[in-house]
């Protein structure tokens, strides 16, 4: 992607004049963007996040779950506030970890 404040021939423009931003795009079998990320000409790419993301979505769309910060495959996750008790009750028989009311703690699913 090039900055908007880009302009003139492609030719006689250097890296540097394009000021190429970088960015990814994770799109779902639906067709819709599930997550971007963007980052600066001077900035790589971290794909331990990258993979971190796709892990994340393909978990969360399986399960009624949600990742928390800095989650990592086989952490703990978060029950979807979107499920109610008593079917949290049924999937998690074990129970869960509530450290407040609206924070529903489990191990990943597998």
């Amino acid at each position: 992607m090039l900055h908007p404040n880009a302009s003139g021939e492609a030719k006689q423009r250097s890296a540097v004049d394009n000021a190429t931003v970088r960015s990814v795009f994770v799109i779902g079998p639906d067709k819709k963007i599930k997550a971007t990320l963007t980052y600066p000409m001077s900035t790589g790419r971290n794909f331990d996040e990258v993979l971190r993301l796709l892990d994340s979505i393909q978990l969360t769309a399986k399960h009624k779950v949600v990742t928390p910060a800095n989650w990592k495959e086989g952490g703990d996750v978060v029950i979807a506030p979107s499920v109610s008790n008593d079917d949290a009750k049924q999937k998690y028989p074990d129970g869960w970890k509530s450290p407040k009311p609206y924070l529903r703690i489990v191990p990943q699913p597998r």
